[in-house]
């Protein structure tokens, strides 16, 4: 039926399945004589274990998406992976989605991708309306396929960063419809930014016929971003929707998804695409998604969720404990973060040194984000880099509760976030100590002269 199973494989399973496919490939066959440039000729057997013996790869020349007639089990993954994948995206939430691919590059590239695609289209475009988001892989995304991105400051509503829809078409009206090639908004992103207001961006698309591509990174895993590309999607215009395998299925980086409700631009992206592609992300994600089943993924998206409401009161508790506060986002389904006031306030570099304890403490993925930093990315200068906005009032720290995540994780990560914060109060008790031990001799001196 070319649907993900409802109850996962067993792995010989799915072992078995895939050497069926593999002996599809002609240079599988026994007695085939290969005298082209390209035969699936693999000197190494650990090579060919590792891949399945499924080694011509997908697509042809021309097209990501076409079959190889000499390669008809890799084909048929390739076919039943986009197809299975496309049923787990219906299911995570966008019910009218019509079609996707996997393309074997991350996110970045295959936003580029999509830009590209798009040039044909509006051969006048030069500009790309981005509201902002501090993450070098989508804004390097838009220089590389050649176009100018324009930056659209977000605006302060409490704690959150969110998208200024005036600006947006004020800038519009500015540089011309014809001369934007599309908006290219955000879902999943670090708090205190939450995503971009998706319904309202898809109906000022729609008005000023203008596409519009989403950068959905890390969003499948979760119900909030899913359903604003859905609406999005009713009320307006979204032209395509790109996320990341390894961050939403737990797969080796290296893969992504792009989706849309238009089947023949979708089509033509995958037609962009030049030569034959790598079949190593779609046999990861086919694999992982047959091991789980439907019930098995929505299972992991339902403890992620219980996760993010752990870890929200969890932080929110440490923060009290410290005089900090954890940041009000509640437009961010997946991150959070909690103000690092106090520790700015001591010490300039109390901030950053807090990421590298953390760090040294085997605590992987936690941001901390000092106040003011600036950052040059492809000529571009972003103040306030990291934190999304020029001058945000002030310096935080970042934690996510992504798929995947266990509670021991979080129980540890606080227990050494507790610590690390402990001994910055620590020293500066013993500074002011001193301090005051040096301003009583001076008095003290003073008195006697």
């Amino acid at each position: 039926k070319g649907k993900c199973p409802e109850d996962g494989w067993d792995e010989s399973t799915i072992e078995l399945f895939l050497h069926e496919l593999a002996i599809m490939d002609s240079n599988n066959f026994l007695g085939n004589c290969g005298v082209g440039e390209r035969e699936g000729r693999v000197v190494s057997g650990l090579v060919a274990r590792r891949h399945y013996r499924l080694i011509h790869g997908i697509g042809r020349s021309g097209d990501i998406s076409a079959v190889q007639p000499k390669a008809a089990g890799s084909s048929l993954l390739n076919k039943l992976t986009n197809s299975v994948v496309l049923d787990v995206i219906k299911l995570a939430g966008v019910r009218t989605v019509t079609s996707c691919f996997v393309v074997p590059m991350a996110t970045g590239m295959s936003l580029t991708l999509c830009f590209l695609t798009l040039r044909h289209k509006r051969p006048k475009a030069k500009y790309i309306i981005w509201p902002r988001i501090d993450q070098k892989s989508c804004f390097k995304s838009m220089i590389t396929a050649g176009f100018e991105p324009v930056v659209i400051e977000n605006v302060l509503e409490g704690d959150e960063l969110r998208t200024d829809l005036e600006a947006v078409e004020a800038k519009i009206k500015a540089l011309g419809a014809e001369n934007i090639l599309c908006v290219h908004s955000t879902t999943s992103c670090f708090a205190p930014r939450v995503p971009d207001r998706l319904e309202e961006l898809a109906v000022i698309c729609a008005n000023y016929d203008i596409p519009h591509i989403v950068n959905n990174a890390y969003g499948v895993q979760s119900s909030k971003c899913m359903h604003l590309i859905q609406q999005g999607a009713r009320v307006g215009r979204i032209d395509a929707f790109v996320q990341s395998l390894d961050k939403n299925f737990m797969v080796p980086v290296g893969g992504a998804i792009i989706a849309g409700f238009n089947e023949s631009f979708i089509q033509e992206i995958s037609k962009m695409y030049p030569g034959r592609a790598s079949a190593s992300p779609s046999l990861d994600v086919l694999i992982t998604l047959l091991s789980l089943g439907t019930s098995g993924y929505k299972k992991l998206l339902k403890e992620r969720k219980e996760m993010f409401l752990y870890l929200s009161s969890e932080l929110k508790k440490l923060a009290d404990n410290h005089n900090e506060r954890l940041l009000d986002t509640p437009h961010n389904p997946i991150s959070l973060a909690m103000s690092l006031k106090n520790l700015n306030e001591t010490n300039d570099g109390a901030v950053t040194q807090l990421g590298s304890m953390l760090f040294t403490r085997q605590v992987s993925g936690a941001r901390v984000v000092p106040c003011g930093s600036v950052q040059t990315v492809n000529n571009y200068t972003f103040k306030g880099f990291m934190s999304h906005a020029n001058d945000y009032p002030c310096a935080y720290l970042n934690a996510a509760s992504a798929i995947g995540i266990k509670k021991q994780d979080v129980d540890v990560f606080l227990k050494r976030l507790d610590k690390c914060l402990k001994t910055f109060r620590k020293e500066a008790k013993q500074e002011k100590s001193i301090n005051e031990i040096n301003d009583a001799n001076a008095a003290a001196e003073q008195l006697e002269d």
